[in-house]
């Protein structure tokens, strides 16, 4: 496996990319293993690692999010086994922690001595870090398609459509409460693909999260995203998108007027 990541480098490719790659790698392996247990049977992957991995998403992400399908007997401490296990068969050593906060079962994996095998760190103590992250009570509305996978292996993995996928990403834009450009960045792509958010799920995640319903719709949803991109601190946003863009010149789009007009005449 060590091969298998170092042939994605580059001669010329920065360190910092590197390490994307390499997580890239890693989170595509464990989609492996969770699909090769019937996993997406009760699962859907969200978030921006499923944009892009499965829609081609121009970004890296850190981290693997899933939504329960509908109440079962999933049990994380059964998917930590069978990820130490699939880990294991791949030659590559896995640490994980487990923890349960309220509807959140999330597992960290950690992958010690890996960047310096990769010549990324000089510190062996140093752990290239993964979090799996699922919502054992995700909001209703959602709807789901199945799409196949094929990097490093051929697999099949079930995820919220794209209009779902937006109204997820349109609800933490509205109503987290720091900046994160990662977010924006997500935003300006359905922007730019003329992307409408699944109404039901957006107004159901925003009344499970702020107890009330705003009704927005395709009438009203223009003033939302305006409040929202008004708001935005710009070169905050640019930092914290920065390290996982493959095309630095894609920040330029963090720009308030752009991204007004380009509201204004989309919706």
């Amino acid at each position: 496996m060590i091969e298998m990541i170092q042939q994605r480098f580059r001669q010329d490719m920065a360190a910092n990319e590197r390490l994307n790659i390499t997580r890239e790698f890693l989170q595509i392996l464990c989609l492996k293993a969770m699909s090769d247990k019937n996993l997406f049977d009760q699962l859907a992957f969200v978030g921006g690692t499923s944009l892009r991995i499965v829609f081609g998403l121009k970004r890296f992400s850190e981290d693997l999010d899933f939504s329960l399908l509908e109440r079962s007997d999933l049990q994380i401490g059964r998917l930590e086994e069978q990820l130490h296990h699939a880990f294991s068969l791949y030659g590559l050593k896995l640490e994980t922690w487990v923890k349960s906060e309220g509807n959140v079962q999330s597992i960290m994996m950690k992958f010690p001595g890996l960047l310096k095998e990769l010549g990324l760190s000089d510190l062996e103590r140093q752990k290239l870090s993964i979090k799996v992250e699922i919502d054992l009570n995700p909001p209703q509305g959602w709807q789901i398609a199945h799409s196949i996978v094929y990097d490093v292996y051929m697999f099949s993995v079930t995820h919220y459509d794209l209009s779902s996928s937006f109204a997820t990403k349109l609800h933490a834009c509205l109503y987290r409460r720091y900046t994160k450009g990662r977010d924006l960045y997500d935003f300006i792509w359905y922007l730019g693909r003329k992307t409408l958010p699944n109404f039901a799920l957006l107004n159901n995640a925003i009344l499970q999260t702020q107890g009330t319903n705003p009704n927005i719709n395709a009438e009203n949803l223009k003033p939302f995203l305006l409040e929202y991109v008004r708001k935005i601190d710009m070169e905050k946003a640019r930092r914290d998108a920065s390290p996982f863009l493959r095309e630095p010149s894609e920040l330029r789009l963090f720009d308030q007027d752009i991204l007004v007009d380009a509201i204004e005449s989309t919706f």
